[in-house]
């Protein structure tokens, strides 16, 4: 079962633009209590290993809980609703600071008061 942070690897497709795609690293952001009736359906943001610095990204340090290898950003400009069937493997857990960041984030970019 998923959680809501996790570090997943899935098949995004082929890329229209400037689009993720391909096989990406991707953070879990659906509500807990949506992932726990195990929907076909989530919400995801990718991540690229190319950090901007753009104020719609998050910054995540690789370690041995989160299982992201490089320093990454997590482009919540970018979020999306994927199947569950796209899921390859769950690598880690980004934890509940940088989960509150990126929720943070997507509120600015989806105009949400916070």
């Amino acid at each position: 079962m998923l959680t809501s942070g996790d570090v997943i690897q899935l098949d995004l497709g082929v890329p229209e633009g400037r689009e993720a795609g391909f096989r990406h690293p991707a953070v879990v952001v659906t509500a807990q209590r949506i992932l726990d009736a195990q929907p076909s359906v989530i919400q995801v943001v990718p991540l690229t290993s190319t950090v901007r610095g753009f104020a719609v990204e998050v910054t995540i340090e690789p370690d041995t809980v989160n299982g992201v290898r490089n320093q990454s950003a997590a482009q919540c400009q970018h979020i999306r609703a994927v199947s569950t069937k796209r899921v390859a493997e769950v690598t880690g857990n980004i934890g509940a600071a940088v989960i509150s960041q990126i929720r943070d984030t997507l509120g600015l970019v989806l105009d949400i008061p916070g």
